[in-house]
């Protein structure tokens, strides 16, 4: 069973959008994300999975897009569903979100995601600055058994 987070749908309807996201871990630090609007926020980097795209691809893409770095050794750590509205997008969604542990390998330049920031975190860091109780809960879950 995978573990969901925000208010079921009930009546209102809602799009699935699967995604892939990364907890990238090197020399004790997590790379986050900060992304600026709608509202300034540390996240797991990743996002979206394009139609026909595989997930691994769909997160080598959004980490690149948004840190700037290229990744190596993914891992599949666990999955969770959210159910929040996404103003970027102009709908609700349940979003099947896929985690997956990772190593930043090299630095490719700047982010090329518009409003994005890369940041180094500490690991004892990491989950206190995540909106998103699933991604907090699974980084939290995963960082006590690395």
């Amino acid at each position: 069973m995978i573990p969901r987070f925000g208010t079921p749908p009930g009546r209102r309807a809602h799009r699935l959008r699967p995604g892939a996201y990364g907890l990238l871990i090197r020399d004790g630090a997590a790379l986050l994300t900060f992304q600026q609007a709608p509202a300034p926020e540390f996240q797991l980097p990743g996002g979206g999975i394009d139609p026909g795209e595989s997930p691994l691809a769909a997160l080598h893409r959004e980490v690149r897009e948004e840190t700037g770095w290229s990744i190596g050794n993914p891992r599949r750590l666990g999955a969770y569903r959210r159910f929040c509205h996404m103003p970027d997008y102009g709908f609700w969604a349940e979003k099947l979100c896929t985690l997956w542990l990772a190593r930043p390998v090299v630095r490719l330049g700047a982010p090329s995601e518009p409003g994005h920031e890369a940041h180094w975190v500490p690991l004892r860091q990491v989950a206190e600055l995540l909106p998103d109780p699933g991604s907090r809960a699974l980084v939290r879950a995963a960082l006590r058994r690395i």
